[in-house]
């Protein structure tokens, strides 16, 4: 389709360009356009067979909008045999999950309910009971599994209200998952009453079901890389991630929390991500403020910054700074500067800054001691390239003082809650279990402790753990979603979180002494440097982190890449580098890839 556009946009431009009615130049500006459509827009291709269909649609519900305004409880007649269903919602929202037995009560607080059944297992009493809900304003989301044999009743005429209702002409596992994917936009829905139909917004998770590519073989080149990343202590565990034209192809957790191989890892778990904290955290909160006009990347730092005016920094621009062209100090090791009873074991009024477990920090150090540091350091001439940390440390600086609000909460007003990345945030020992976090370094120097939960980066968590260069964790998942976020260039789950120019500008070549985007790393255009692989193309964006992880977004294939490990763990080791872990993996993908062209 978009060919046939492509074809009939250059004939009508082509005509113009014969008729004097438009330049050369404007005409080649228009082909640009078209031979890299295919590239800059996102290209959901839907290789599954879905027989969901949506049978009454609401107010629009299906598929569902912004996750931040709704609070899901998933009901069914039993949890253990629904189970497939209840998980596979629990992919795209945070959700509860309940039987009918204490039904009223269970979803009180709850202003959206999905009812999932087979006729057999949903009797009249439970229809009596969502009427009550639709009483009580909720949201109802319907889904109805066909008994063999049997049709269904038509329920939606008798509740109407505030319902959606889907059926699905079986039960099965495989029903259960595209119904739930179906909810969300995972699956667009293809079956049923034209008008009812709908389009996938939000990432299918059905591991490369139907793509034309070779996945088992992928999986075979992955495994053997990751089992010789742990034979050889590069890192004790990892999640390796790969998404497609919106498919999940791949996703995969290998080895163990540590070496003692006590906690196996798993899809699921929290990983401290370093420095792709950059482009996750910090850069979509600058990405926001500068589209709504809030900041100007060719203002200066004295412009937004008080304490920045009478330093050497004053007339350094925010688009210098996210460049990393700034002439800032790569780095300062602010936790060599402590002094004696900086920090103490146990909480207390004057140290309340929570490093690690039993280690806190006196009270202000970042506001007192670390930021004047950063703004009295030396400056090299502005125009080189010098990766720094700092420059973030700037641009969180100064997305707080314009917003009013600290960016750790900013960025899940205006992103995470929004689109449904449920585990990615900051301090996350606040929000999770120990558990489900996967451990790095064990500190002998600083902290003294083995850092479960806490950021690795000293300077992070000096400054409270959010800082604009490190300290952001998430899950494997949550990433793949901001990277599909940007291949669908601000667009995710049918809303717009970014005009697709602001993703385009940040993420595309900015700098004339760089490969860098604004914020974003992006492949090096010199294929012998082989980064971030020996088959990557210069479309790529994304970053790598200290801890060993990356993400890798490559829209001329569509494709996200996502590597989580803790190669710091115990100690640091370059092993993951020296071997070319993350790249190889990369490369296994690609390879995948171009065989199926």
């Amino acid at each position: 389709m978009l060919r046939f556009y492509a074809v009939f946009v250059y004939i009508y431009f082509r005509n113009l360009i014969v008729m004097n009615q438009l330049s050369i130049k404007s005409f080649g500006l228009v082909l640009f356009f078209l031979l890299n459509a295919g590239v800059m827009s996102a290209q959901y291709k839907q290789t599954v067979v879905n027989k969901t269909q949506l049978l009454f649609n609401k107010n629009h519900m299906i598929p569902v909008g912004r996750l931040d305004e709704i609070k899901i409880a998933v009901v069914t007649p039993n949890p253990e045999k629904y189970k497939t269903f209840i998980q596979q919602i629990g992919r795209y929202s945070d959700i509860v999950s309940f039987d009918f037995s204490k039904f009223d009560e269970d979803t009180k607080y709850f202003n959206t309910i999905i009812v999932g059944g087979m006729e057999s297992d949903l009797n009249q009493e439970m229809l009596y009971m969502l009427k009550q809900s639709l009483v009580n304003r909720k949201n109802i989301i319907l889904c109805r599994f066909q008994d063999v044999g049997k049709n269904l009743p038509q329920w939606s005429p008798l509740l109407g209200g505030r319902i959606a209702e889907l059926g699905y002409p079986s039960f099965s596992d495989v029903a259960q998952r595209n119904m739930a994917m179906s909810i969300f936009g995972g699956l667009a829905i293809t079956e049923g009453n034209i008008s009812n139909r709908t389009e996938q917004t939000r990432l299918q998770y059905t591991q490369g079901e139907g793509s034309g590519l070779n996945i088992a073989k992928m999986a075979q080149k992955i495994d053997l890389i990751a089992n010789e990343a742990i034979r050889e202590k590069a890192a004790p565990g990892m999640v390796v991630m790969a998404v497609k034209n919106g498919q999940v192809l791949f996703e995969k957790a290998y080895g163990t929390h540590t070496y003692e191989k006590t906690i196996p890892t798993v899809i699921s778990d929290i990983f401290d991500l370093a420095s792709v904290s950059k482009i996750a955290g910090t850069t979509p909160v600058i990405m926001h403020l500068q589209e709504k006009g809030v900041i100007n990347l060719d203002s200066t730092m004295g412009h937004y910054l008080w304490q920045a005016k009478g330093s050497n920094k004053a007339d350094i621009t925010l688009r210098t700074v996210l460049l990393h062209e700034a002439g800032f100090a790569p780095y300062i090791p602010f936790y060599r500067s402590l002094k004696p009873g900086d920090i103490q074991k146990t909480y207390s009024d004057t140290h309340q800054t929570k490093l690690a477990d039993n280690a806190y920090l006196i009270n202000h150090y970042y506001r007192d001691v670390m930021w004047p540091e950063m703004l009295k350091s030396s400056v090299k001439p502005i125009g080189e390239y010098v990766y720094s940390d700092i420059s973030m440390y700037v641009m969180k600086e100064v997305a707080e003082h314009e917003t009013a609000i600290p960016m750790d909460e900013y960025v899940q007003q205006i992103l995470y809650r929004p689109i449904g990345m449920k585990t990615a945030g900051y301090n996350p020992r606040e929000h999770f279990d120990k558990r489900q976090i996967v451990p790095t370094e064990h500190d002998t120097s600083f902290r003294k402790v083995l850092l479960e939960g806490y950021v690795h980066d000293q300077g992070a968590a000096m400054a409270g753990g959010v800082a604009g260069h490190a300290g952001l964790f998430s899950t494997a998942n949550d990433l793949a979603i901001y990277g599909q976020l940007l291949l669908n260039r601000g667009e995710y789950g049918g809303v717009r979180y970014f005009k697709p120019e602001t993703v385009d500008m940040f993420t595309s070549k900015q700098s004339k002494t760089s490969r860098r985007g604004l914020g974003f790393d992006r492949a090096d255009p010199n294929p012998k440097n082989e980064y971030p692989s020996r088959l990557a193309n210069i479309s790529v964006f994304g970053h790598t982190g200290y801890t060993g992880t990356c993400i890798w977004i490559d829209p001329k294939n569509q494709l996200t890449y996502i590597f989580l490990s803790n190669r710091v763990h115990p100690q640091v080791s370059n092993k993951l580098s020296d071997l070319s872990i993350r790249g190889r993996m990369l490369d296994a993908i690609y390879e995948t890839i171009n065989e199926a062209k």
